[in-house]
Parts: C-alpha cells; structure tokens; sequence
C-alpha cells in the first residue's frame, strides 16, 4: 500500500480522528441535537461497521466492533467520568489493557468470515476478555487490579491510562501495524486506526464527550477500510496485486486524446501449466506483474485477464512507448525463475539470491509477445485501440513469439513494425527505419 493509496488510508482517518476530538473537547460549541445523540453515535458507528463487515465477509471488522462496542457499553455503565470504585477501576483496566490485545489478535488470524465454526474461537476470545473484570469484580479481588494500576517505572505520566495500559496499547498498535505490512491488508489498517482513536478516548475519557466522539470514530474508521477494502478487490487483481480490467476501463474512459495502448502475453503459458503445474503458473504471473510494473515512460500496468497484462502510456505514440516496451521484453527474457523444489531455500531473501543466479535444473525461463497501438484521432474509441493491439498481439505470436509487433492507429493495419532482440525493425508506411 504505495503512494496515493498509501497518503489515504493514513490521512483521511487521521482528519476524522481530529475532527471528533475537536468536538470532544469543545461539547459547549457543537449543536445542541448533536450533543444529545452523540452518546448513542459509538453503537450507530460500530453496526454500521458490522453490518458491512457481515456483508462483505470481513470478520475481523464484526468482532473488532463487538469488541470496542461491549468495551463502550462498559464504560458508560461502570467508568464515565472518574469513577475511582471497583467496577470502574475493572472496566477501565480492561480497556486499557485487554481490547487492545483483542485486536492485535484478530489482526493477525487469518480472516475467516463470521458465519463458521472459526467466528466461535473468536467470540470466545471476546468472551474471556469480559470474563477475567468479572471476575475480578465477582471475587472483589483488588490486589489485581491494584498490580494492574502499579507503576512499571518510576516515571510520573500526564495520563490515567495506566503504564501497564501503555504497554499493552503501544505494543498492540505496533503488532497491528506489522500485520497490515505483511499482509498489505486495508482492513487491518482500519484496526490500527481503531487502537490509535481508543487510546486518544482513554486518554481523554475525563472529558464528558471525549470517549463517545472517540469510539465513534473507531467504528467510522472501520466503515471505511471495509468499503476501502471492498473498492481495491473490485478495481485490484488478487494474484498479482496489479489494477484490474475495471480500472483499466475506467483509466481509459477518462484519459486524452493520445495514447498507446500495449497488450502483453505469456508465450506457451499452458506448456507450463502443465509441465510445473498452476502453482508454478501463479509464479510466474507474480514474478510477470513485479517486472511489468517497472515499466518506465510513465507506462500504467494492468491485469487484463489470464496470463494477458496491458500497459498504457498516457500522451505516447507507439514510437515513443516502443522503447520502453522493448526494455521490458528483453528484461523478461533474460530472468530466470526458480520454481518451487525441495531444496528451495524456506527464507526468501535467499530464495532471492537462487533467483539471480544461473540457469539450473529448477529455473525456467519466461517469453513474451507484445502487441501495441496507438489512439491518434478522437475517431478511434478504446475498444478499438485494445482490438489493434490484440491484433499486433496476435502477429507476434504467428510470427515466431517475443517480440513486439505495433499498428499506429486501428484503420492503418498495414502499417505494421516489429522490433526484436534490441534491433530497430520498423516500418511506418513508405518510411523505412534502419534494420529493416
């Protein structure tokens, strides 16, 4: 999670989370039908949040939200304002301490949905998070709680969070923040906003709107990586994470008047279906999409369908994107993939290492054929430059495979170039270039 994309998930988030606190702590400034729902806001914002996550399958959200909505509950029943008794005491320790370790695990388990016998382990994780202040409280047991409230360093803090509460909340956030890295998930992103708006909340919890406006936003935030989540698996290939035909459509519906359209193909991709198996298939469509997407020239890569990919260079001609579309076929020719074996080094940075290697037993090597055209006339619609570079795509492939073949626009077929093994071979009408 890159770039704009990178920019978005943290900062919209963030103006929310400034947003809700600003009118926590300036209540008397707010409108006075505001004020009297905001207290309810938390449930509205968390089944809201739910609601979508049973929708699209995203369980973690549901419980996420089930956490930090009997978490609220809790609060208002036992901790609001700066009760000092054991049921308050209880409530806010476990606040503190216990949702946070909640949704660093549901962070890291592998989503599984709701509706199985997985959302069970779940909710009884939420159940044993409740359990342990009940029975504290049931056993009136405040030598816990007071080893809960003890310092760990003799270091006096502007907080009522205890150090122990902290601890458990920086260490939560950072497991949280490690797992939406690996697993390049929104979702997770969402969680780690979630712990950041719960800490502000308990921070602030002295503040009579504070931890509602805060709880309120922890389920916005979640809202929002689920739609976020739901809008990347519409518009993003899952295999190799590159952007999928729908965006491509879209990205063309809006572009200029001039452009290049390139469609790329895997040369006998079922002769390594079959000989390695799809998993291998899988490989190289990954490895295809990492070294695609280094294109240069401002060139745009997506997943068209299969083992197909285009790139699109925004205000190229084709002879302006023939350069870089050959620097790529040659790249792709001279890598070399390790397939999957059982001497395969586990650690990947040294499966890495293998890869650069020498050819070998285990290493297979991967072509590509490239069809190009170019949109030079407003006459020309998308779809009939794709159908050109199809075209190109489909004379390359008759013409011996890894190579480019390129038509200048839809209606000039017979202006046909092809470019191979870093020679210049085109040809544009009468025009011949060296090499040809």
């Amino acid at each position: 999670m890159t770039g704009l994309r990178g920019i978005l998930a943290i900062a919209a988030p963030a103006v929310l989370l400034v947003v809700v606190f600003g009118l926590a702590t300036g209540p008397e400034q707010a409108p006075p039908a505001l004020i009297a729902v905001l207290p309810q806001m938390p449930y509205v914002a968390l089944a809201f949040a739910a609601a979508l996550g049973l929708i699209f399958r995203r369980g973690r959200v549901v419980f996420a939200a089930i956490t930090l909505g009997v978490g609220y509950a809790a609060f208002t029943q036992f901790a609001a304002g700066s009760g000092t008794d054991l049921p308050a005491r209880a409530a806010f320790a476990a606040l503190c301490v216990l949702a946070p370790v909640v949704i660093a695990l549901l962070a890291w388990v592998e989503e599984r949905g709701t509706a199985n016998p997985h959302a069970l382990l779940r909710l009884a994780l939420i159940a044993t998070a409740c359990a342990l202040p009940a029975w504290i409280l049931t056993t009136q047991r405040t030598e816990m709680l007071d080893r809960l409230y003890a310092p760990l360093v003799a270091v006096s803090l502007d907080t009522p969070i205890p150090q122990l509460g902290l601890v458990a909340l920086s260490v939560s956030f950072v497991a949280v923040v490690v797992a939406a890295a690996m697993r390049r998930s929104v979702v997770i992103v969402g969680l780690a906003w979630s712990l950041v708006a719960l800490a502000f909340g308990l921070h602030a919890s002295a503040e009579l709107f504070a931890f509602p406006s805060a709880i309120a936003a922890a389920g916005a935030v979640l809202a929002l990586a689920v739609l976020a989540d739901t809008h990347q698996m519409a518009f993003r290939d899952e295999l190799t994470g590159l952007p999928g035909r729908r965006a491509l459509n879209e990205t063309l519906n809006a572009i200029g008047r001039r452009y290049t359209i390139a469609m790329i193909d895997v040369d006998r991709f079922k002769d390594i279906n079959d000989a390695h198996g799809h998993q291998v298939g899988d490989e190289v469509l990954r490895m295809l999409a990492s070294r695609l997407a280094r294109v240069g020239g401002g060139g745009r890569v997506f997943r068209y369908g299969g083992e197909e990919f285009t790139v699109l260079f925004p205000g190229k001609g084709v002879g302006d994107a023939l350069p870089y579309l050959e620097a790529l076929r040659a790249d792709i020719e001279r890598y070399r993939l390790a397939i999957r074996a059982p001497d395969r080094p586990a650690i990947q940075a040294a499966g890495k290492r293998r890869r650069r290697g020498k050819p070998g037993a285990n290493n297979i090597a991967v072509t590509v054929s490239i069809g190009a055209a170019s949109h030079e006339s407003w006459h020309d619609s998308p779809e009939a430059v794709i159908a050109a570079a199809d075209d190109a795509l489909y004379r390359a492939k008759q013409t011996g495979r890894n190579k480019i073949r390129a038509i200048k626009s839809y209606r000039e077929r017979s202006a046909m170039g092809e470019h191979r093994d870093g020679a210049a071979l085109f040809r544009w009408g009468k025009e011949t270039l060296p090499g040809r």
